[in-house]
């Protein structure tokens, strides 16, 4: 279970889907895979849930399956046996919970009160679903109850969108949020799945928040290094700060005193979530080289990619 939660965190977006065509199942999970998103909930709203949760599972194996608004002991049972994943539920049933519990199926209820987080703990349960969450109060609701229920953690779901995501994501009792907002009904009616992408990808760039953090420049020494230095700082007047490594030209060129990470030098970009990017990048086909990371108290810091673009290294940052 542990591993699934952690899963969905590193993702950070659960498409919420409700298939009214079983033939738009699959060709809609691919087009999130495609665009990075790697997870997906399957609503029991309608009757095709079970089979679209099933042909998903099977011709998209990559993509994490999970089916929500269960309701009772019967759709949860069909939901596992179809390839499910995770259960989530829009409240908080104690039957439904305590089944789901004893069958060691990973079950995330919605709750809106304090009352709710109680009951759910009484149950069991430490992860939570916020619903509807900016109805309810949003992230300044979470960060309340949070308070006395500091072990609780939380899936919001409900009213989410690209303005206020990473309102909720940056607080770290959220794992991820849940939504509809990354989907158009009349692209998946009109088979228009390119578009489902994009619309991925804009929320996934949006929450990860790309930027050039600064460029590295190698050099063969101190000698080198310095001559550099000197040369920006006459012709652009930048400030300069120097440690035993490098020499910082206003924040956005490091200047290595050494013949460091790529032939001419590296890119840093700098990200809002450094676990998530990891994540998004090695979907995309992307490699990490493990013995560069830089860690924090436990947090990844900044992390290289295996291969060079240009002839530079490229690192991810942690902003």
């Amino acid at each position: 279970m542990d591993k699934i939660l952690k899963k969905l965190s590193s993702i950070g977006i659960i498409p919420v889907v409700t298939i009214n065509d079983i033939e738009k199942a699959v060709p809609l999970a691919k087009a999130l895979v495609d665009g990075g998103i790697h997870c997906v909930e399957i609503t029991f709203r309608t009757e095709q849930a079970e089979e679209a949760i099933k042909r998903i599972t099977m011709e998209v194996p990559e993509m994490l399956v999970g089916a929500g608004t269960v309701l009772n002991t019967e759709q949860a049972d069909k939901a596992i046996n179809a390839g499910a994943k995770f259960l989530i539920s829009p409240g908080l049933n104690p039957v439904v919970v305590e089944y789901c519990l004893e069958k060691k199926y990973l079950m995330i209820p919605g709750i809106a009160t304090p009352s709710d987080i109680e009951r759910a703990i009484n149950l069991g349960v430490s992860v939570v679903k916020f619903f509807p969450a900016e109805a309810a109060g949003g992230i300044n609701m979470i960060k309340s109850m949070s308070l006395p229920y500091s072990e609780m953690r939380f899936i919001p779901t409900g009213g989410i969108n690209n303005k206020n995501l990473n309102d909720y994501l940056s607080f770290e009792k959220v794992i991820c949020c849940g939504g509809s907002f990354i989907l158009n009904d009349d692209y998946i009616k009109n088979n228009q799945f390119d578009k489902i992408t994009k619309l991925c990808k804009e929320a996934i760039f949006n929450m990860l928040g790309f930027e050039i953090d600064h460029v590295g420049i190698n050099t063969e020494g101190d000698v080198q290094a310095n001559d550099l230095a000197k040369k920006f700082s006459k012709l652009f007047n930048f400030s300069t700060y120097e440690n035993d490594f490098s020499i910082f030209m206003d924040k956005s060129i490091e200047i290595i005193k050494n013949v460091y990470l790529g032939k001419y030098g590296h890119i840093a970009i700098k990200t809002n979530y450094i676990e998530r990017a990891i994540n998004y990048i090695e979907a995309m086909g992307g490699y990490f080289d493990i013995s560069t990371i830089k860690e924090e108290e436990g947090k990844i810091k900044s992390i290289f990619l295996k291969d060079e673009i240009g002839g530079y290294a490229i690192q991810i940052v942690q902003k």
